[in-house]
């Protein structure tokens, strides 16, 4: 089709440089869990964040794909359906991570992490890797710099 308002066909290299930032990037989030023995760490996050991309990548396809089908632009077709499902479905992967023990609740952190990693993958799965970057070094600080920070006044009211 010659529609030049159609989305461009991804290059192979290109969906191979997507995935593997978002699978990284999550894998930075992860690194953190991990190391705090959380029970979402390193590997569940990297693996949010490549099925987030992987989704993304496959509703950009099927857009490209579906539109021609249906005689209609490429960029009718809504491929931000498929992030909303990512959205939920990450949700509920996050409320697992929850624990509510003797009155406490733990894992609300994971659980955040654990959405940002499907956001970072959403981003970098639509090529958007500076938002993706930003992303997980704004997380990066507020994992490790505030939580040392919250620990550290956290002793010194005892």
């Amino acid at each position: 089709m010659d529609d030049p308002s159609a989305l461009p066909m991804l290059a192979p290299l290109e969906a191979l440089l997507r995935l593997t930032v978002a699978a990284l990037m999550g894998g930075v989030l992860g690194f953190e869990r991990e190391c705090k023995a959380k029970p979402a760490g390193l590997r569940t996050h990297m693996m949010v964040a490549l099925g987030a991309a992987c989704f993304t990548l496959a509703a950009l396809g099927l857009a490209q794909e579906v539109g021609p089908v249906l005689g209609v632009d490429s960029t009718i077709v809504d491929p931000t359906r498929v992030v909303e499902g990512i959205i939920g479905g990450i949700g509920f992967l996050g409320a697992g991570a929850i624990i509510r023990d003797r009155g406490s609740v733990e894992g609300l952190t994971t659980a955040g992490s654990i959405w940002l990693a499907g956001a970072v993958g959403i981003a970098a799965g639509s090529g958007n890797y500076v938002l993706a970057g930003i992303s997980v070094v704004l997380a990066v600080v507020i994992l490790w710099v505030l939580g040392w920070l919250e620990h550290k006044l956290s002793r010194s009211s005892e």
